[in-house]
């Protein structure tokens, strides 16, 4: 046998034994999982979070051990907050081969894969709007007609969580035009849109700040910038691990441009047009204008709260810096349920 050849078995038996050790730890994180179910059945007591290296591991438990003096720590009881998928992250962190695991992760890019269609035409809208740009910064009328139209695409395409449709029920849902959005207009609980855009014309030339919580939404975040004299600066604010199929991290964020500018993501023979617009964003990131809320000063400090196991009300409290920087900008972007009034939500 030659060396080369030695080489090479070495190789596949040193990567079968990893195989091997990965499977048996899946199979011991699937055991958990299961005794989890079982105990979550049963209404048993919530468990404290292993030390297993990530952040706030001594916030959770601190405030798990409040919920026990209230008789409040079980599975049925316990505010939702508090019972949330920080348990099962400890599973996979205290694996060797599966430390940091996004058990999303697939189902995220399948999803984003899915609306290819769509995003290839939104692209293409924002290329024909380039010849447009100057008159439109002069006519806030036809900008606000853009910015209705730019709302519902967004909303439309932002599909993660419902993941009982098919891929052609997204692309139907994802169509746009204006018949198109029209026709969904009776889907939206609440809308604000008129309110929100009498507030941004305010912001006019003042080189204000966007902040995007837990979304990554360059489309509209681009319009806002490229197409408006509103807003300079956009920040997304990412949470550092998943609680669920639509929260945004740093590796979703950087995944996103990657996939957009690769040749095998959108329709086969389309023009360059989305190639421009994701171009575009990635200038963006390059020069600060897009920015990841983890790259700022303090950047990782103040992300941590979204992985915190406290409501919003608490953040001036247990995360100042974070409260004073989205106070101090232009437009705050959440995803929001319309059942809480967002001042209750934040303690006003």
């Amino acid at each position: 046998m030659t060396l080369e050849a030695q080489q090479v078995r070495n190789l596949d038996v040193s990567k079968a034994e990893e195989l091997s050790k990965k499977t048996t730890e899946g199979q011991e994180i699937i055991s958990e999982i299961s005794r989890l179910k079982y105990r979550m059945a049963r209404d048993h007591e919530l468990e404290s979070i292993p030390q297993d290296g990530d952040i706030l591991v001594a916030e959770y438990n601190a405030e798990l051990e409040s919920l026990k003096q209230m008789s409040r720590n079980t599975w049925f009881k316990a505010p939702w907050l508090y019972a949330e998928y920080r348990l099962i992250r400890s599973y996979f962190n205290q694996r060797a081969y599966w430390r940091g695991f996004d058990p999303f992760y697939t189902q995220k890019e399948e999803m984003f894969k899915n609306s290819g269609a769509a995003i290839y035409q939104i692209a293409t809208t924002m290329y024909e709007l380039e010849s447009e740009k100057v008159k439109l910064q002069e006519d806030p009328g036809k900008l606000e007609v853009l910015f209705r139209e730019m709302i519902q695409m967004c909303l439309w395409l932002d599909l993660s969580l419902l993941t009982h449709l098919s891929p052609s029920d997204i692309e139907h849902l994802q169509t746009v035009g204006k018949e198109a959005q029209e026709a969904r207009s009776d889907f939206i609980l609440r809308d604000d849109q008129g309110a929100v855009w009498n507030y941004i014309m305010t912001l006019a030339n003042q080189g204000e700040r966007l902040d995007f919580v837990l979304d990554n939404d360059f489309v509209f975040a681009d319009f806002l910038v490229t197409y408006t004299p509103y807003f300079s600066k956009v920040v997304f604010h990412p949470k550092l691990f998943p609680w669920f199929v639509s929260d945004v991290t740093p590796t979703d964020f950087a995944n996103t441009i990657s996939s957009l500018l690769s040749t095998a993501f959108f329709p086969p023979n389309s023009v360059t047009s989305p190639d421009s617009m994701v171009t575009r964003w990635k200038n963006y990131i390059d020069k600060g204008i897009f920015t990841l809320a983890t790259d700022l000063s303090d950047g990782q400090k103040m992300t941590e709260f979204w992985n915190g196991p406290w409501p919003y009300w608490n953040m001036n409290e247990l995360a100042p810096e974070l409260g004073q920087w989205l106070s101090g900008s232009g437009l705050v972007i959440f995803k929001w349920p319309v059942s809480t009034p967002f001042p209750t939500a934040i303690g006003r």
